[in-house]
């Protein structure tokens, strides 16, 4: 049996010493071990399918590491591991102290910058040629941008710049017709215009060449003609908008025909200047469930994962109770931006999206915070779900477009706290802490799924201005017997009026916080269901302990811990204060793993009240 053309490739520019060939084989390898490693470690499978000729075209042509290539959106990177040493790690993809599920430049020399959210490779390409050029280097940048990343706004702020800049940057405009979802707004439909026309471009490429063989006599008539060739360009072909943003465009061209791919890319290395590459690829090629149904495998789940919890998760009894809660409100809209499925708003998007009451922005969180602002603004009830770690991105509109006019809208914040494989990019750890900073801003963190439908009945009936419901990923954490909180309320006591010690949590960990006390003697449990404002009652009755542990499942530095210690101290607290939070970026791992690492496991948290009071656990 022949030994496989991809255990040849060992570093970086071994492709190129591969026939045509043997390079058509390499692809139909990588998409073997692609599909393998993520049916078994889970992954984002569909976005990698589609680019494993263009990633071998790219590792044909460009020179690694001295030329960067940026991937955005960073899960489409999988071939691109493979081809450059870690192959034989490829098995430990998205594992803990395995392969990341992103370009990351401390595995690789090769990966030239973190990527794990979208429409940021273009400003840092710019930057590193820029660099490049400071220091006289004279390597090549390469931006693979999916057509999904178009959608966000720092992509055009960085075209523009890119642009007018004239600097040498290739942008790689992977069309797959798809974010996550399928694509919407003008964009999408401006590309898929340009797809159905690659006649009109051959055209212009034969009138180009054609009107440029005109020959020249003196300045005045080398002027005229000059004058006259613009204007027959210009009649006989309208300028692409890349082109009138300075860029030279080349395309459309099939992302699956390797050799045209090679002989495009090897002219735009020859041209000055920016240059955009339009490739048309199909997501999930090679592997028929992704090729029908790439949305459903975009990101595909470990084997035998489930998702943390029994039973329905936070993200589907979400999209449940909003259809409840629109049924009964003619004024409640849905928001997404590109997450429809991920978030659970499928349903709603068929119930009331012929009503006009859903309203998917594209990768955009920043654009969809404000727009629900004007929603509200003109007497709607928006609500925006989105994943913590994109919600990041949208912390100045939630400032300046909701919280300062007060605006009703309601951010359901999905995938709080750690979310494991995907790792340091998207751990939800940030929210609670960001969030609680903004004056007028209502923040629940429900850690059952009954409190997550009371609170967004609470959020959408009686509040006026901002609200956030944060929730994890997965299903309902279990808590230990006679600890599970009940809905409706801001915070949930459980102990003898009089106990020494309080531990106090919130959302998920109330579960691990709860197990903890169960186990331990003269300790009572706190959980907060309203993290922001903190409900007063539940800092007088705080207030008396000798002894007060706070577990939090997000970041230290800023979080509810920190704050409900100093509300505590403000108040004349004469007890001891201890804090067991995030201190740092997580990486990638089961969230069973990440939580054992950072010692807030119920075991972890027992032992940890028993340790400062030198007591032990019954």
């Amino acid at each position: 049996m022949a030994t496989p053309v991809l255990y040849a490739v060992k570093r970086p520019g071994d492709v190129k010493k591969l026939t045509d060939t043997q390079q058509q084989a390499l692809c139909g390898e990588l998409r073997k071990e692609i599909i393998s490693t993520v049916l078994k470690t889970g992954g984002h499978l569909a976005s990698s399918l589609g680019v494993v000729e263009l990633t071998v075209a790219l590792h044909s042509v460009f020179n690694l590491p001295k030329d960067k290539i940026l991937w955005d959106v960073g899960h489409q990177c999988y071939a691109h591991k493979l081809l450059t040493g870690r192959r034989a790690r490829f098995g430990t993809l998205r594992t803990k102290g395995g392969l990341a599920g992103f370009p990351r430049p401390s595995e690789s020399d090769c990966d030239s910058f973190v990527a794990g959210h979208a429409s940021t490779a273009l400003s840092a390409a710019l930057g590193m040629k820029a660099a490049m050029e400071l220091k006289g280097d004279s390597g090549e940048v390469v931006a693979v941008v999916g057509d999904g990343a178009l959608t966000g706004g720092l992509a055009y702020e960085a075209i523009n710049n890119l642009g007018s800049s004239g600097k040498k940057v290739i942008l790689i405009l992977n069309d797959n017709e798809m974010a996550i979802s399928r694509n919407r707004g003008a964009l999408a439909t401006y590309l898929a215009d340009i797809r159905n026309r690659p006649a009109y471009f051959e055209a212009k490429r034969l009138t180009r060449a054609s009107l440029d063989r005109i020959p020249v006599v003196g300045t005045p008539a080398k002027n005229a003609i000059a004058q006259a060739k613009g204007a027959i360009k210009q009649m006989l072909y309208p300028m692409t908008f890349f082109e009138q943003l300075g860029f030279v465009y080349m395309g459309p061209v099939d992302g699956h025909d390797l050799s045209r791919l090679k002989a495009v890319l090897r002219q735009a290395k020859r041209l000055n200047g920016p240059v955009v590459i339009h490739v048309q690829t199909q997501k999930g090629r090679g592997y028929r469930p992704a090729e029908q149904e790439p949305n459903a495998y975009h990101g595909v789940p470990p084997a035998g994962d489930q998702g943390r919890g029994a039973g329905p998760s936070f993200s589907a009894v979400a999209g449940e109770t909003l259809c409840r809660l629109a049924e009964q409100d003619s004024r409640i809209c849905a928001i997404t931006a590109a997450m429809a499925d991920g978030t659970g708003l499928s349903a709603f998007a068929e119930r009331f999206g012929p009503e006009g009451r859903f309203f998917d922005v594209g990768i955009a969180e920043g654009h969809a915070t404000t727009f629900s602002g004007g929603l509200s603004a003109g007497g709607a009830l928006p609500v925006f779900l989105v994943y913590s770690t994109f919600l990041q991105r949208a912390y100045d509109n939630i400032i300046h477009d909701l919280a300062i006019a007060g605006q009703h809208v309601v951010i359901g914040v999905d995938r709080a706290g750690l979310v494991g494989d995907d790792g340091e990019t998207h751990q939800g750890i940030f929210d609670a802490a960001f969030l609680s900073t903004i004056p007028g801003m209502t923040v629940y963190s429900p850690a059952t799924l009954d409190q997550l439908r009371a609170d967004f009945a609470r959020a959408t009936r009686t509040h006026s201005g901002p609200v956030a419901l944060r929730y994890p990923r997965g299903g309902q954490p279990v808590f230990a017997e006679g600890y599970a909180p009940e809905a409706g309320q801001d915070f949930y006591y459980f102990g003898s009026a009089d106990a020494p010690r309080l531990l106090v949590s919130y959302g998920r960990l109330s579960a691990e916080a709860a197990l903890a006390v169960s186990r331990t003697p003269n300790t009572a449990l706190l959980i907060l269901g309203r993290i922001a404002p903190l409900p007063e009652a539940a800092l007088e009755l705080a207030l008396s302990r000798d002894m007060v542990f706070f577990a939090e499942e997000g970041i230290k530095q800023g979080g509810i811990a920190q704050q409900f210690g100093a509300a505590l101290l403000e108040r004349g607290f004469i007890g001891r204060y201890r804090i067991r939070a995030i201190e740092g970026f997580v990486p990638q791992g089961k969230v069973e793993e990440l939580l054992d690492d950072l010692g807030l496991t119920g075991s972890h948290l027992t032992d940890w009240i028993a340790e400062d009071t030198d007591e032990t656990t019954a």
